[in-house]
């Protein structure tokens, strides 16, 4: 570009302001992971005030659940929310600027979590509307904070460790589950233990009775835990509205490079003399090439340079959703065998089992997961760690499928479970963790945001293909496949991931962001991302001899 500002950019030495910006930019992502994520426990929690009905001619099992169809909604809504919110708020962040825009996005998350827990009534139908609608506006606030975290990081960082600092900003998310999983703890027992001679529903089932009995403070607790959801993306707030609109934005869309160099000034270790522009340095072909570049989003020349990498950061996206969100949302059922019956216990402890080997993942599984990328990544590379995970997780997934004899009630051997936690090392030291950075790296500084939005909003669109169709179809023959069948189904989708992974991503390790937008000419005509190399080595190799 041989803009002065973005060359300090690419090579400005890591600093305070790049782990403020981590912590900034990570909370919108932390908040997310809580309030997606603490839905299972508070699921049980509401099958058992809202639905405390029994029959003794079903399984006890199936006692006190809230039906699939509402499970479900309040999964999909969320999801949906978020698949809008990323379209919208990445097109906005491209716009009228990103910092613009990111208070708002965080503003809803906050709005959605307080609202979550302030249902209209306690009227079964009513609460489940309520819920449903402040989960909507949630999901939104989540979506719009994906493509605007991601762009904003990659954005400040240096070409160096640029991954590793938005993997930083990803690695929240894992925080972001066992805080949700250690506050239904520290919930849940607070309630247990002030409640007074509180009985187990076993003691309440006499023959006579056709309900359990719950104690009506019971419907404050999960209220509390969605809203303590709240906190850390309010916390962030001030910060976000003081951070400067980033260089990058300001001097290639904007076209404001005295501003973007006064802006960098502000939280870079860097003088402006340094990094202001002169005439000369402006007037370069390279520059005038890229003011001059006004090619529209979803032209024909935008899709020429960059159709491929907009359908493979999709895709790939697509697919680890279907897998991934299934297995966090209803991990809980891996460990079915080794869970009371609800029968046996009262709503609290209900709530705790599942909330407990929740953290466990998180904290044994998911987080090392995410460490491990934000150590390797810049050493790697994003493409080999996707395609690594995508094939991991297949091959734990496969194994599984294989191991297991029977339902989610099935005995889960150490075997079993050491394998299942692979699955999530694998997806977050792998494609959970990639999916999120490469977008932001691929594309042109106005198309940034809107394309990682799309990205983002395609792969939350397999989320809810993923939970929805899991919860559905894994139910026992013949109703559903089965568990065995699911689990092959979602291998053979992390396979799928494997070749587009291969075959069509393009690697953006140690590139600076202008570098990344540029393609080789043979892409316009070779789509697979490995044909346009090996024939242009080929060809040169060709030309000394001719």
């Amino acid at each position: 570009m041989g803009l002065k500002v973005l060359s300090a950019l690419d090579v400005a030495k890591t600093q305070y302001y790049h782990f403020k910006a981590i912590i900034i930019a990570g909370m919108g992502l932390f908040t997310d992971s809580y309030d997606l994520f603490c839905i299972p426990p508070i699921m049980r929690m509401i099958g058992r005030i809202y639905y405390p009905k029994f029959d003794k001619d079903v399984k006890e099992p199936k006692w006190f659940e809230v039906p699939d169809v509402i499970e479900s909604t309040m999964i999909g809504v969320a999801l949906m929310g978020a698949v809008i919110g990323q379209i919208v708020f990445g097109r906005l962040g491209d716009r009228v600027g990103r910092r613009h825009v990111y208070g708002v996005s965080l503003i809803l998350m906050v709005m959605g979590s307080i609202g979550c827990g302030f249902s209209l009534t306690t009227l079964t139908p009513l609460v489940f509307v309520s819920l449903g609608f402040f989960r909507f506006l949630l999901g939104m606030g989540i979506g719009g904070d994906y493509p605007l975290s991601a762009t904003i990081m990659s954005e400040f960082a240096n070409k160096r460790t640029r991954g590793a600092f938005i993997a930083g900003v990803f690695s929240m998310q894992g925080f972001g589950i066992l805080l949700s999983s250690l506050v239904t703890i520290t919930v849940c027992t607070i309630f247990k233990a002030v409640a007074n001679n509180l009985q187990t529903p076993l003691m309440e089932l006499q023959a006579s009775k056709t309900s359990a009995e719950v104690p009506p403070v019971s419907d404050l607790a999960w209220r509390i835990i969605l809203m303590i959801g709240a906190i850390p993306a309010s916390m962030t707030y001030y910060w976000r509205m003081k951070m400067p609109e980033t260089a990058r934005f300001t001097a290639l869309v904007e076209k404001n490079t005295l501003q973007a160099a006064k802006d960098m000034e502000k939280v870079m270790n860097v003088s402006l003399s340094q990094i202001r522009e002169d005439i000369d340095t402006m007037d370069t072909p390279n520059t005038r090439a890229a003011f001059s570049n006004t090619y529209g989003f979803f032209s024909r020349e935008f899709f020429r340079r960059h159709g491929r990498d907009l359908v493979a950061a999709s895709t790939n996206w697509f697919l680890l959703d279907i897998v991934f969100y299934s297995l966090n949302l209803f991990q809980h059922h891996t460990f079915k065998h080794h869970m009371k019956q609800k029968n046996e216990m009262n709503l609290y402890e209900d709530a705790l089992q599942v909330a407990k080997y929740q953290a466990i993942v998180a904290a044994c599984a998911t987080i090392p997961g995410y460490f491990a990328t934000v150590y390797l990544i810049d050493y790697v590379g994003r493409v080999k760690i996707q395609a690594m995970g995508f094939l991991f997780m297949a091959a734990s997934l496969f194994t599984i499928a294989k191991v297991n004899k029977g339902d989610w009630e099935s005995d889960a051997t150490a075997g079993f479970m050491i394998l299942y936690g692979l699955t999530f090392f694998f997806s977050n030291f792998g494609p959970n963790t990639t999916t999120f950075i490469v977008p932001a790296e691929l594309f042109p500084a106005r198309f940034r945001a809107t394309c990682h939005g799309i990205s983002g909003a395609v792969g939350k669109v397999g989320a809810i293909i993923g939970t929805v169709g899991f919860l559905w179809a894994s139910r026992d023959p013949p109703n559903g496949l089965g568990v065995s069948d699911s689990l092959r189904v979602m291998g053979g989708v992390c396979i799928l991931g494997f070749f587009v992974t291969y075959f069509f991503t393009r690697e953006t390790m140690g590139r600076s962001l202008e570098e990344n937008e540029n393609v080789d000419e043979l892409t316009g005509v070779y789509f697979v991302r490995f044909w346009p190399n090996k024939l242009w080595a080929k060809r040169s190799q060709q030309t000394p001899a001719s």
